[in-house]
């Protein structure tokens, strides 16, 4: 039995339950006399919507096709080998499901080495060989492909990259080693680091070939006869295909200088991932491929029995999986059906929130306001998002006019949602003002009719309380920017029906938004965990911390922005106010801070200004705050930090705001952008030991965000 068999089967014992890829060969002759040809598809047997992975029984399907081609090669029956992939989907590499059983390292290694000495043996080959991007290729996807002579790539791909980083791993079956030899540092560590940390960026087809990735680039309608034809003359010489001199001196290394300063500007050293793949990359410049896979398989093994990968894992089941089945929401065949959305407002938000609304469900949609100019605003905001979806060919002239046809304007509430089956306000955030809001509402749409509120912190129950049908509203928390953040915090009022939710739920889906079910509790989730981290941050400032101490303090966290660069975003006046709405509910635990009221009194839209192209104090702002002079180290912050978000979460908890800890960190991390590496927050409460030092317990159970027991 050879070692990579031997590997294989050890790796595969572990996995029994993996949904296995075949490697079918087939072949035929090349168009215009090129030659009899063999070509391998990778297939799951599963459509589109299930993509083609490796797990150790798929690598040894593929080994034992090489094993085939390889015979063939030798004997001079074969001109040439290609690998594909079935329609849709290329491959899009390791079985993760297997990642999160390994529980050693040398289990861990096997993967890695399996791999490596799968994929190998393509470049090993007599005869040259071509892989045939047809789809979305990604992780080992795209690296069983480096592994060829030459690749094409369908213009038509939506989704090619290498995310092992924003996961927590390395490209570990080539990828460092081979990438930056093929394109060179500069571009490799773009695909490999940059794009990985912006939220797992993905390039187009397009995008591959003008990279350098792919040699060739041919339509997706009739992608694979392209490339055989391209093959053929290839093969026969008529085409040959010419490659960069790669930059190993300089330009080398100021690449993986670049992919440090990128990955400490994202995770501030707070994930090990980013570092060990740019090793590789430096280690790489010298051409030795053998030496650059070994590295892969060391780091790859060392990570896959780290807390960060199984925390990604975790990050990216929640919102893959747990995402699309929300906790706790009622039976989608109560839901009724949604022709028309009205909107309380024509404000920014309310305003976001039409588009949105209009976009995705494509009804009429109606906002109204208290007086013309405001609502003609609204409209006008959204007739020229849409005249900027045209202006990028994201729609066609006929789909901006009927959208723009579908939106209107009115001041009157009974003209504009009499026939509305859902409205939505998006108004100013305060108790009388909504509920008079939805009394108005109540007169005038019709009995069926969902009555939804942005809130971000008020009470639902309260909001409802005076209606007649209470039971028709539901909380509906989106995040600003509305386009982009996916959560939506769905609450239930104290009276709210489940056909009412689930007919909430059934628009989110429409909306394309991840939705939560959460009790109508004081600011719901994000907003009240946010709050809390805040709240910490500013009570040391104000009892005497520097400021650049208590913002640098949660650095390693690798938190998307500092905690203040966060409340210039939001906005210092709401940080106040939800501060303030907590304070009331919560007055042991949530405090109002003197410093940030004068900010806000002030006018400041924050503490820092941007001079110098980067945040400093703003002076106008430090000559306003009042400190006290206790002065903590930034471990001391941060200690603190977290054991007060470590409490407010298992409060939350107890009190049942959500099902599990498992939605605490889905909001987190759809949101509010709280990084992948962390699984959201509470295993990084638990890895750190800060759960069982604050509740005496970890809030998840060990192997769901952690090395199996």
């Amino acid at each position: 039995m050879s070692t990579t068999t031997e590997l294989l089967k050890q790796a595969s014992d572990l996995f029994p339950d993996e949904v296995v890829t075949s490697a079918h060969v087939r072949h035929f002759d090349l168009p215009s006399g090129g030659g009899r040809f063999a070509l391998i598809t990778l297939d799951n047997g599963l459509d589109h919507t299930k993509p083609t992975t490796f797990g150790p029984a798929s690598l040894a399907n593929l080994n034992a096709a090489i094993d085939q081609v390889e015979k063939e090669a030798a004997d001079g029956a074969i001109v040439g080998v290609g690998i594909t992939g079935k329609p849709f989907i290329f491959a899009v590499g390791a079985d993760l499901k297997g990642v999160e059983l390994l529980k050693n390292h040398e289990d861990a290694l096997a993967i890695g080495k399996g791999g490596h000495e799968v994929f190998k043996r393509l470049a090993g080959l007599a005869v040259p060989t071509f892989a045939y991007y047809n789809g979305a290729a990604m992780g080992g996807g795209v690296e069983v492909g480096l592994h060829c002579t030459y690749r094409t790539v369908s213009k038509a791909i939506p989704a090619f990259s290498l995310p092992e980083v924003f996961l927590g791993l390395v490209p570990g079956w080539g990828g460092c080693a081979l990438l930056p030899n093929l394109i060179g540092a500069e571009k490799a560590v773009s695909v490999i680091i940059e794009n990985s940390l912006n939220q797992n960026r993905q390039l187009k087809g397009q995008q591959v070939f003008d990279l350098g990735i792919a040699d060739a680039l041919f339509e997706g309608a009739d992608f694979l006869e392209q490339s055989l034809i391209w093959t053929a003359q290839v093969l026969k010489g008529d085409i040959e295909v010419e490659r960069p001199v790669i930059d190993r001196g300089e330009a080398w290394d100021q690449a993986v200088a670049k992919g440090r300063f990128i990955a400490d500007s994202k995770v501030h050293g707070a994930a090990p991932a980013a570092y060990r793949a740019l090793d590789i990359i430096a280690a790489a410049r010298n051409g030795d491929l053998q030496q650059g896979y070994d590295a892969e398989d060391k780091a790859l093994a060392d990570l896959i029995m780290g807390g960060e990968l199984r925390a990604g894992i975790y990050a990216f089941n929640l919102v893959q999986k747990r995402g699309k089945r929300p906790a706790g929401a009622p039976d989608k065949n109560l839901a009724r059906p949604v022709t028309k959305v009205g909107v309380v407002g024509a404000g920014l938000m309310a305003s976001q929130l039409a588009l949105l609304f209009l976009r995705r469900l494509e009804v009429p949609v109606v906002l109204t306001d208290i007086d013309q100019e405001r609502v003609d605003k609204g409209v006008g905001y959204v007739h020229a998002e849409i005249d900027k979806l045209l202006g990028k060919g994201r729609v066609n002239q006929d789909k901006a006019n009927r959208l723009k046809a579908l939106v209107t304007g009115v001041l009157d509430k009974a003209e504009g949602f009499s026939d509305a089956d859902f409205v939505i306000e998006a108004v100013f955030e305060e108790i009388g003002v909504k509920q008079q809001v939805f009394a108005e509402v109540e007169a005038v749409a019709p009995a069926h009719a969902i009555l939804a509120t942005n809130t971000s912190s008020l009470s639902v129950s309260e909001m409802a309380s005076k209606l007649k049908n209470p039971e028709r509203v539901v909380g509906f928390h989106f995040f600003n920017p509305v386009a982009i953040l996916p959560l939506l915090e769905i609450v239930r009022g104290e009276q709210t029906d489940d056909a009412s939710l689930a007919t909430a739920f059934a628009v989110a889906k429409k909306l394309k938004k991840t939705a939560v079910l959460v009790k109508d509790a004081p600011a719901f989730v994000v907003n009240r965990i946010l709050t809390r981290f805040m709240g910490e941050i500013q009570n040391v400032i104000d009892e005497g911390t520097p400021v650049e101490v208590a913002e640098k303090a949660v650095e390693p966290l690798g938190l998307p922005m500092s905690p203040l660069v966060l409340l210039e975003l939001v906005g210092p006046a709401i940080g106040l106010h939800v501060s303030e709405t907590l304070n009331r509910a919560f007055p042991d635990r949530f405090t109002v801070s003197p410093n940030l009221a004068a900010v806000v009194k002030a006018g400041k839209r924050g503490f820092y200004v941007y001079d110098s192209g980067k945040p400093e104090l703003d002076p106008e702002v430090a000559a306003l705050l009042k400190q006290g002079d206790t002065v903590l180290s930034e471990e001391q912050v941060r200690d603190r930090v977290l054991d007060a978000v470590a409490q407010e979460i298992g409060l939350m908890l107890d009190e049942g705001v959500v099902a599990e800890a498992q939605d605490i960190d889905l909001c987190l991390i759809t949101g509010a952008g709280w990084p992948f590496h962390l699984g959201g927050l509470t295993p990084y409460l638990d890895r750190e030991g800060v759960s069982e030092r604050v509740n005496g317990k970890k809030f998840l159970a060990p192997g769901v965000a952690s090395v199996p027991a």
